[in-house]
């Protein structure tokens, strides 16, 4: 019987992580990165009144986390936007949850993500808080028995290599991953797949700024604060118009000031890359790239940028790879207890 490899990212804005994947895919789910607590069960309301949640119980509290969890929603938006966040019971009832959904008992190896500039501080004690018997709620718990922490953009590195064959020739290239998360703009330089450490880093300057800046415009306008980042979000991302006071709202005039949120994050990294000319790759990855490609681009006229497919996907679907890889070198081999690898 083959080990199960599973795969975590918990990042500021949303959850995501690996639930099976075969040699053609690999296959994730996501959630927003909120927890509401309650004293009591959530999954035990009246029919009428259940989500798309779970309800995991830490320290006899209930953090109720999932895909519906703004249905849970009051007026205070429980995010952790701080360093110390996989220090929260908040960040381990999300990890939980994503764990919840995969629907297994145990896991052999669990991968799990930090931003770059928390990396070297938080690696040790994320490793170690994975690993044991997690309880899911409902009688139900999962048992970790290995966990390695990977910096984000490292798995965009992996499931790069990965989607464009490059096992043999990255080894001898220099790569620049680009991250920018809901929090956390992370860039990473590395040679090879060994890290350039000190010349990769993070800036707060993620999408919940770009958000906050619309919103913040927005509420210039109508008079009014106005608070409602997904609804933004949403709109930015589908091409939808944001409803406001029932009529749409053209975004149009604002997005200039958006992008310049974006270029001033770029030009933060282009600090700390001085020498652009030595790297073959600029791969952009992350939730919030659609955001942030036009700065990038600019940033970088003499190379293509590699936007990868389903970006928000691309670390998780790394840190899986990097994972089963890892495996794979200990000697293991064949097929899950589900039939997947």
């Amino acid at each position: 019987m083959s080990k199960i490899v599973r795969a975590i990212d918990v990042g500021f804005g949303n959850t995501k992580f690996v639930v099976g994947h075969t040699e053609q895919e690999i296959k994730c789910a996501s959630f927003p990165s909120l927890a509401y607590t309650s004293v009591k069960d959530p999954s035990t309301r009246p029919a009428a009144e259940r989500r798309r949640t779970m309800a995991i119980p830490i320290d006899g509290t209930f953090y109720e986390v999932g895909p519906e969890v703004q249905l849970a929603a009051d007026t205070f938006r429980a995010t952790q936007l701080h360093d110390q966040y996989v220090e929260t019971p908040e960040y381990m009832a999300l990890a939980r949850g994503a764990m919840a959904y995969m629907k297994l008992s145990a896991i052999d190896l669990l991968v799990v993500g930090l931003p770059v500039s928390s990396f070297q501080a938080r690696k040790a004690y994320l490793e170690k808080a994975m690993v044991g018997v997690h309880d899911l709620g409902g009688g139900k718990t999962v048992e970790v028995r290995k966990a390695v922490a990977v910096a984000q953009p490292q798995g965009a590195l992996v499931y790069y290599t990965a989607a464009y064959h490059k096992q043999k020739s990255i080894e001898h290239e220099q790569s620049l991953i680009i991250d920018p998360g809901s929090r956390t703009f992370d860039w990473l330089l590395s040679r090879g797949m060994r890290l350039v450490l000190k010349v990769s880093n993070s800036v707060n300057r993620g999408m919940s700024d770009i958000l906050k800046t619309i919103a913040q415009e927005i509420g210039s306008d109508i008079g009014r604060p106005y608070n409602d980042l997904p609804a933004i979000d949403a709109a930015l991302r589908t091409g939808k118009p944001l409803m406001i006071y029932q009529k749409p709202y053209d975004l149009a005039p604002i997005l200039p000031t958006a992008r310049a949120v974006a270029r001033r994050a770029v030009s933060s990294m282009m600090e700390w890359i001085t020498e652009d000319y030595s790297i073959q790759n600029v791969i952009l990855v992350g939730g919030g790239a659609f955001m942030f490609k036009d700065a990038v681009k600019a940033a970088f006229p003499n190379h293509k940028v590699y936007v990868m497919k389903e970006p928000m996907f691309a670390n998780v679907k790394g840190f899986q790879i990097a994972g089963d890889n890892l495996l794979k070198a200990q000697g293991a081999s064949g097929e899950d207890r589900d039939g997947q690898r």
